[in-house]
């Protein structure tokens, strides 16, 4: 999908191996470093998403995000189809600071751009709100706990 400048890809994970190795990161950052329950980590959405994928060139996962669209997003943005929802971005912390999270990022919205989404819509931990900000997404509404972790909604228009 994407090259990064860093020694490592960005791709839509269409195949079996590449969703686990989503879910692996997923694992390590949310359940291990972060202590959300793993029952709450995965989920039904997860069957009919966009995955993307961020991965060394030797093969070892760095990063991954993933889309809903359509009726999925749709019931965590209030109704409206034509927005997707970001969600799940984890990046390992060996990988951070190489920009692995903003190349999700984009590839996320180019996946929704693809589909002729007109905005992106995510929850974002509210230590991570200067991260989005930087990529375009504005801050609306109260904060709120999601897994116990402080959250904002954020939007940005493609």
């Amino acid at each position: 999908m994407s090259a990064g400048n860093a020694g490592y890809v960005v791709r839509i994970a269409d195949d079996p191996a590449d969703r686990e190795a989503c879910f692996e990161v997923r694992k390590e950052v949310f359940v291990a470093e972060q202590g959300v329950p793993e029952d709450i980590e995965y989920d039904a959405y997860d069957a009919g998403a966009v995955h993307v994928l961020a991965v060394r060139e030797d093969g070892v996962p760095l990063g991954a995000g993933r889309l809903l669209y359509g009726e999925a997003a749709a019931a965590k943005n209030g109704g409206d189809t034509s927005v997707g929802s970001l969600g799940r971005l984890a990046v390992t912390r060996e990988a951070r600071g190489l920009g692995v999270g903003a190349a999700l990022v984009r590839a996320i919205e180019d996946a929704a751009r693809a589909r002729g989404l007109t905005a992106v819509e995510l929850h974002a931990q509210t230590q991570a709100l200067g991260f989005y900000e930087r990529l375009g997404y504005t801050a609306y509404g109260p904060e709120f706990p999601d897994a116990g972790i402080p959250h904002r909604s954020m939007r940005r228009s493609l």
